[in-house]
């Protein structure tokens, strides 16, 4: 029979492995609307749906509105700012590159997170975390292909992404421990309707739009009426983000850290999976070799963090 500590640690694993579902879900059909839509609109769609759901099927749960006081709103929403930053950057690299490659390059926010918490927080880093930081690094620059004729400067968006998520967490380690998963969720998507919705009243006529940079139309494209087969599409990314969001947030308080963290990665596979089947992307070797050296950096990060007992933050923690 179980103790409680290791089923707590089990429901823990079980709440990432299904965050990582959702999210790899939630990346795909961005992705698949990314050259129809503008960002911020699929944005707004996606958060309001999320905060719909949110309110009529998670928030009964933890006390309803009650859940939603706070003493710290400032930090929930400098937090949510950084993920607004974190997910625009990742989206927008989404539209101009591969999925799985994209997802990989993010996965180095372990190790930023590393680089940060001896900047801000002051924690100590042995020399073989620095050693995993590097080869994270240069699996980052091997995948930006530098002279190779194919430099993908659309690359430099994931990678700007895993920076705004490293501040996350370290914002995270200040309130973690006292606030609920839903009352960050909440605050989460809210800050995205407020930027997403100021976005489309500064830029939903498209005159910036045009430039055949995909990246950039679509930040830019003019808003449209979504088509009757996309309608499905929007609800399901509403539907993934909430609970990918909210199971994220259970996973890092029901189990330790180390043990949940490396289950994250199983949205790398449903990324190349995602790929293959609806985009046609084919990973090159180049591309596996950058994946795996970033993989192996992150994973013995986790390891060493668990083996040295302290804690570890997520990877892909409370976001979209």
């Amino acid at each position: 029979m179980r103790s409680p500590i290791q089923q707590s640690n089990l429901i823990g694993i079980s709440c990432a492995v299904g965050a990582g579902i959702f999210f790899s879900f939630n990346d795909m059909s961005i992705k698949f609307l990314s050259g129809d839509y503008a960002l911020h609109q699929v944005v707004l769609i996606r958060s309001s749906l999320g905060m719909l759901f949110l309110m009529l099927f998670l928030l009964p749960f933890e006390g309803g509105l009650s859940a939603l006081r706070t003493k710290r709103l400032g930090m929930h929403l400098f937090r949510g700012l950084c993920v607004v930053f974190a997910n625009m950057t990742f989206f927008l690299g989404l539209a101009a590159m591969p999925l799985a490659d994209a997802v990989a390059i993010f996965f180095v926010a372990p190790l930023i997170i590393t680089v940060f918490s001896v900047i801000f927080l002051g924690e100590a880093v042995g020399p073989r975390r620095w050693l995993a930081v590097l080869i994270g690094l240069l699996g980052v620059a091997i995948m930006m292909r530098p002279g190779l004729g194919t430099f993908q400067m659309a690359a430099l968006l994931p990678l700007a992404s895993a920076f705004g998520y490293a501040g996350l967490h370290i914002l995270t380690r200040k309130i973690g421990g006292t606030e609920k998963a839903s009352t960050m969720t909440f605050y989460i998507q809210l800050t995205f309707i407020l930027v997403s919705g100021a976005m489309g009243l500064a830029f939903s006529d498209g005159v910036y739009a045009g430039s055949g940079d995909a990246s950039i139309d679509f930040l830019f494209r003019e808003w449209s009426m979504p088509a009757s087969q996309d309608y499905i599409v929007f609800l399901m990314i509403g539907v993934a983000s909430t609970f990918g969001g909210y199971l994220i947030s259970q996973a890092y308080r029901l189990a330790e850290a180390g043990l949940a963290a490396p289950f994250e990665y199983i949205a790398l596979p449903l990324a190349i999976f995602w790929g293959v089947v609806v985009f046609d992307e084919w990973p090159d070797m180049i591309s596996w070799i950058g994946i795996s050296l970033i993989v192996s950096g992150g994973l013995y990060t986790f390891w060493r963090e668990m083996s040295q007992g302290r804690p570890i933050t997520s990877a892909r923690p409370k976001r979209r």
